[in-house]
């Protein structure tokens, strides 16, 4: 379970594009997770061992998005400093001589060009012209020494590098990008800063550098927990909408980097501490978005996979039942994720028609949307129910004999 633009406000936004649109489709194997155990305690592994443990949770591996659609300002990422950067005027020059002023506004107009070029480009999914579009903007923005510029077009260039995935590229450019804004005098707990962090820690995480990744997401998460602390400490009747949203901005930011430090506790098998990580992500989803938001029906059925890793497996089908009835009733647009997730519990279980029955309606709904990562791994689980039902009846031959 690995782990978004510089700027998502709400964790549905955020999530909802890793998970739901656009990402990389993986099948988190169970298998996988118990050969890794196996590995790092020295136990032998065998394919007895492993057969049959299969992770019945799929979820999109996210890479940072790339919309181009929200700029954050030098001064700070407030809500106050998020505005439509295909309207923005980089404008901050004051010089009284009418040609200086108009070579900065044919500046900035050219700057915004290779922008909205950058991002048709990516919509395209022409990377490389994408890649050239942002280095002539980002040079621009330094000859004009524009630092809202340098700033956003950085955080776009990292968060192309990221899907690439360059990742030490990325990695250079999300930290220049934070320079430019701290030292613009961006507080180091602006939720700006923090989503940034959060993306380097999910980067270390790839990487695997465990203390890198340990202290980032330490960080995001203390910084916002803090600052909700904060935020609960003043009084109802001084709080204006703009800070009730704020408020809400960040419970929801906290709710994705606990999200993240699941994935990633559970992809090094500290399954309890990646459990509470669930559990406390759906919490905050429930609370902000709803029982029936789509999030909230991911971040059930990735903790009924833990449940299920942990051999909880009646815990599990419960919950991932839960989430299958709600997505039918209100419509979801991976369902055919969540009905695989509930034929692998099935499966664990050893109810092997139930599970081929959720796997083959996984299935036409997979080829239905075109997810053939989605068709592919729901095959591979059918392969795996057609396995024991062989197994069972060979049983039951030498039974009678």
């Amino acid at each position: 379970m690995a782990a978004t633009c510089v700027s998502r406000g709400v964790l549905c936004q955020a999530l909802s594009r890793c998970r739901c649109s656009g990402g990389n489709l993986r099948q988190i194997s169970a298998r996988d997770l118990d050969l890794n155990h196996r590995q790092q305690s020295g136990q032998s592994v065998t394919s007895e061992s492993v057969a049959g443990k299969r992770l019945a949770c799929w979820e999109k591996v996210s890479r940072p998005d790339f919309t181009g659609e929200n700029f954050q300002s030098a001064q700070g990422g407030g809500r106050g400093g998020r505005i439509l950067w295909v309207a923005v005027a980089f404008s901050l020059f004051n010089s009284s001589d009418e040609d200086q002023q108009d070579e900065a506004q044919r500046k900035e107009d050219e700057i915004i060009l290779l922008l909205k070029k950058a991002k048709l480009s990516l919509h395209r999914g022409q990377l490389q012209a994408t890649s050239g579009f942002l280095h002539q903007a980002v040079a621009l923005a330094h000859q004009t020494h524009n630092t809202q510029a340098i700033i956003y077009t950085y955080s776009l260039m990292a968060n192309l590098a990221y899907v690439q995935g360059q990742l030490d590229q990325a990695e250079k450019l999300f930290k220049a990008a934070m320079s430019f804004m701290l030292s613009g005098g961006t507080p180091q707990d602006d939720n700006a800063i923090i989503e940034m962090s959060l993306k380097l820690a999910t980067i270390y995480a790839e990487q695997n550098k465990a203390e890198l990744a340990d202290h980032g997401f330490r960080f995001c998460t203390d910084s916002l927990e803090a600052k909700l602390q904060k935020q609960r400490e003043l009084p109802a009747e001084e709080l204006t909408e703009e800070m009730k949203a704020l408020r809400k901005e960040t419970h929801l930011l906290l709710g994705l980097c606990l999200d993240s430090r699941a994935r990633y506790r559970a992809s090094t098998l500290h399954l309890n501490q990646a459990r509470q990580d669930y559990q406390n992500a759906l919490n905050i989803c429930r609370q902000e978005q709803g029982e029936t938001h789509p999030q909230t029906l991911v971040l059930m059925s990735d903790l009924a996979t833990i449940l299920d890793l942990q051999g909880h497996h009646d815990d599990a089908l419960a919950l991932v039942q839960q989430a299958v009835d709600l997505s039918r009733s209100n419509g979801h647009p991976d369902q055919h994720v969540l009905l695989g997730n509930l034929a692998g519990i099935l499966l664990h279980k050893g109810l092997l028609e139930d599970s081929f029955r959720f796997y083959q309606e996984a299935l036409s709904l997979a080829q239905q949307t075109g997810d053939q990562e989605a068709v592919d791994k729901i095959q591979e689980g059918l392969k795996e129910v057609k396995k024991k039902r062989e197994q069972e009846r060979k049983e039951e031959q030498n039974a009678q004999e």
